[in-house]
């Protein structure tokens, strides 16, 4: 057949129908279906894994196999043309929720571990729900007792394995004085308040029980203890304290010791003084009247992410943070330095003195170190997962 018959043909053949964008997206359900369903599978494993696991006393985080993995899936998906940064990212986020699984399965638990009658005074607020359910999670016996409950925080107490204070900051240190002398000598007094120092002091002095000051480093609304960080400090007691380490641990916290005096200079940094800047903020933008929606129209990675954390402070509760800060013996020289850098700083700006910023620049990069190039890296992945959900 000559090759012009053969071209007349081809051009005469009509074309394949596209796809609607309906049709396509339809496609696109059915595949994240499937996804979800292998998703589902892999976790009915993990729970395989989780009964392995506690038979054998093994470890929930395997960091070696964890390494493996994610160069393993970076690998594959390179040889499916896809973002290894992309896939890495989303399986981390799959081993988080695999520890998280795990643990909430008492992976970490010892087989031998005696259930207790938990008495949570506050119990109704929401550090006291969230503590609540770690106990619970644990197999323990829980009780709350509230103002309003019909136990009694007198009851709750006095017939309690273990007492957990966790009521407002401000008035710790009067329901410790009421209820330690109630608490039975063989059970274990602990709060859960961010001021360690007059909490514990309170509980050596109001019990003979054993005592131990905790501060869960995170707030009650996250979605997981998994990787979150509490603060142990000890005030009478070695078998409760190991007890307390090992029931945080097996919940997926990671848990350090220190006194109470360690506890609160630390806390004038971490809480204090990163509180009373993100105010200062906040009192400055009302004082310049400044609308934050037009402001967000050029935001800016960095001052999105500032806002978000400034905004998700002032959506909280001013009696928490007004407790924090004026219960804190080490507030006054914290807020004195913070406005002393500021003055010194507005005075170099004002002053256009080049030489002077670089300077004050450069001595605090050399006084972070080698961290300002950790904080510029994981600062960047937030960025990305940040701007991803906007």
């Amino acid at each position: 057949m000559p090759d012009f018959v053969k071209r007349t043909k081809t051009m005469t053949t009509p074309p394949k129908k596209s796809s609607t964008l309906t049709e396509l997206r339809d496609k696109i359900d059915k595949v994240d279906q499937q996804i979800i369903e292998l998703l589902a599978k892999r976790n009915a494993i993990v729970t395989d894994i989780a009964q392995r696991k506690r038979q054998d006393r093994t470890p929930i985080r395997d960091t070696q196999r964890e390494r493996q993995l994610i160069g393993n899936r970076r690998q594959w998906a390179v040889k499916k043309h896809l973002s290894a940064d992309f896939l890495e990212s989303l399986y981390r986020l799959i081993l988080w929720g695999s520890r998280d699984r795990q643990a909430s399965l008492r992976v970490a638990l010892p087989l031998s571990t005696k259930s207790y009658r938990v008495a949570i005074i506050g119990g109704c607020g929401a550090m006291g729900r969230c503590i609540a359910r770690l106990f619970d999670d644990l197999g323990h016996d829980v009780c709350i007792a509230d103002l309003d409950t019909k136990l009694t925080p007198a009851q709750a107490a006095a017939d309690a394995d273990v007492v957990v204070i966790s009521v407002p900051i401000d008035s710790t240190v009067k329901v410790i004085q009421e209820l330690g002398p109630l608490v039975q000598e063989s059970s274990l007094l602990m709060d859960v308040t961010s001021i360690k120092t007059q909490p514990v002091e309170a509980m050596l002095k109001a019990t003979r029980a054993s005592v131990v000051g905790t501060h869960p480093l995170f707030g009650p609304t996250v979605h997981s203890m998994q990787g979150q960080r509490v603060v142990l400090t000890q005030g009478r007691g070695d078998q409760w304290l190991h007890w307390l380490e090992t029931m945080f641990q097996a919940r997926g916290l990671i848990t350090f010791q220190a006194t109470p005096r360690q506890h609160d200079e630390a806390m004038a940094i971490v809480q204090v003084l990163m509180h009373f800047s993100t105010e200062v903020m906040g009192m400055t933008l009302n004082a310049l009247d400044v609308s934050i929606e037009e402001t967000l129209t050029f935001t800016s990675p960095i001052y999105l992410m500032e806002m978000l954390m400034t905004g998700r402070h002032f959506a909280q509760s001013p009696h928490l943070y007004s407790a924090i800060q004026m219960n804190n013996t080490l507030t006054p020289k914290m807020t004195e330095a913070f406005i002393q850098s500021a003055k010194q700083l507005a005075d170099i700006v004002s002053r256009k003195d080049t030489a002077a910023f670089e300077e004050m620049f450069v001595t605090i990069q050399k006084q972070f170190g080698s961290f300002t190039q950790d904080a510029l890296e994981q600062s960047s992945f937030l960025i990305d997962r940040m701007v991803e959900r906007t």
